[in-house]
Formats: C-alpha cells, structure tokens, sequence
C-alpha cells in the first residue's frame, strides 16, 4: 500500500509545531551515504502506522564523540530536543520492510529535513527500511512525515523532567494536554533499562486517524516511574 497524500491531508490538522530544536543549523556540506538493508524484503499488506519521536538529550548522552551520530550529537548543527526517528508501515504479526524501490534520498531532501530529523544516515536507513513500502519516492515519504510533525504539539519536557514523581502515565498526560486528540492508550513510551525516557510513539490506524496502540507499542505502563535528562 503507498501512501495517498490527498488523503493524508485531508486527516491531518496542521499546526504550528512547537520548536524542538533549541538551536539547528543545516550544513552547507552533507553526504548521505547507502543504506545498508540488515533484514529480509517483506511486502505486507499495511495496517496501520507508527509515527516515532527521539528525545534527542538521552540518546546523544553517550554519543557526542561518535563519527556516525555527529551530525544530531557533536553540536556541531545545534542541540536538539524531540526529533523525528521515523514513519513506519505496521502489519498484523510482522511489519513491511525493505520493499523494492530505485530511489535515493537526495543532499536537497536531507537538508530539508535535517532539523526535523538531525542524521542523514538515519534519513537513508529510514527510507529504505520503511518508506519504500509506503511511498513512491524519498520526497513524498518525507512530506508526509512533515506533515505529521508539524501537526504535533510538544509539552514542555525540561519542565517534565524536574517534575517530582515523574511516571510514564504523566509524560502521557502532558502529550495530551498539548494535543487532546491523542488520549494516552494512543501515545506510547519507551523508556531505557535505566528508567530514562528515550521516544514517544503515536499510533495511527490505516485511515490515519489516532488509534488505540497494541501492547507492544504502549511500552511502559503508566505507573512506571521515569525520568528525563535534560543533556546537562
């Protein structure tokens, strides 16, 4: 199934989105490099979609001197906060990935993104693993994938993360909050081994409405205590 786009629009309010990157600046130069494909080809039938959000501070807390994770971690573009880690086609049991496809994610198209999505290996590695089976091109994938972000409003998270008595419940409660349409059996947490937040993940249904999320994709339940670093 590849996405209509006529009908995305027609499902998504677009709003401003609240600003996530505390500073962002596209470098002049940038390679995308190849993907690598590190799975089977599935071509499934699609339904439904997960959309996932990187809370960037925990992620580059170990990974400021990585080569392969400079562009999001090194400072070097700016600090980000929550970052898109991508859209992805789900299935019944398994999900579609690495459909068949000859396009390439372009320089112009990454840097188009970079801000949403601070790491043109990740853009690479996301089109190919899961945009080919829901896009005829890296354009439309992430055009639709901008769309969603910037129909997304974001609860203060530095505010959160000094909160005592944090939870997973109460990180899902603020996400409401800032967007009412997405009640919290909708909004699932990952948090680490550790109990730190690493991504929000928003379940959509194969109409592209907000729907109720699988137990695998809620994460952690809304008792679990959590906790929000703040890249300090």
């Amino acid at each position: 199934m590849r996405i209509a786009l006529a009908t995305i629009v027609a499902m998504l309010v677009v709003c401003p989105a609240s600003a996530q990157s505390y500073q962002c600046r596209v470098p002049q130069s940038l390679l995308v490099p190849d993907a690598r494909q590190d799975g089977p080809t599935r071509r499934l039938p699609v339904t439904g979609y997960t959309f996932a959000m990187s809370w960037s501070p925990e992620f580059c807390r170990t990974r400021q001197s990585s080569p392969q994770h400079r562009e999001q971690c090194s400072g070097r573009n700016g600090r980000f906060g929550m970052v898109v880690h991508g859209l992805w086609p789900d299935g019944r049991s398994v999900w579609p990935q690495y459909c068949p496809s000859a396009g390439r994610v372009s320089v112009p198209e990454a840097k188009k993104n970079l801000c949403m999505m601070p790491s043109a290996r990740l853009m690479a590695h996301q089109w190919r693993k899961h945009g080919a089976c829901m896009a005829r091109s890296p354009e439309s994938y992430f055009k639709v994938t901008r769309m969603i972000w910037g129909s997304i409003a974001h609860p203060d998270y530095d505010r959160l993360s000094r909160e005592d008595g944090l939870t997973a419940g109460k990180i899902r409660a603020a996400f409401q909050l800032a967007n009412p349409d997405w009640r919290p059996e909708r909004v699932g947490i990952r948090l680490n081994a550790r109990g730190w937040l690493e991504e929000v993940r928003l379940c959509y249904g194969k109409d592209w409405l907000p729907t109720r999320c699988r137990r695998s994709q809620l994460g952690a339940g809304d008792n679990v205590k959590a906790k929000i670093w703040r890249g300090l």
